[in-house]
């Protein structure tokens, strides 16, 4: 955000609503990836068994999730 919406970072940077801004989307990526998991099959199971292929389905599912929030937030 810094990068792309510099007026938007500035104004939430001096009105110190940058943190709670913040604290949002990490709390959206959260709700973003809750519902992947599931579908995906990870599991505290599945970190038990296998955890290289655990480790291999969040990085797919962080990466996808980043990738909505950056088209809804940052690049919207």
């Amino acid at each position: 955000m810094k990068e792309y919406r510099r007026a938007t970072y500035i104004t939430l940077l001096i009105s110190s609503r940058l943190d709670d801004y913040l604290a949002d989307t990490q709390e959206r990526m959260e709700r973003l990836t809750e519902p992947m998991k599931r579908a995906q099959g990870v599991t505290e199971q599945l970190k038990a068994e296998n955890v290289l292929e655990r480790v291999q389905r969040m990085n797919n599912i962080r990466l996808f999730a980043k990738e909505i929030m950056e088209k809804e937030i940052i690049f919207a």
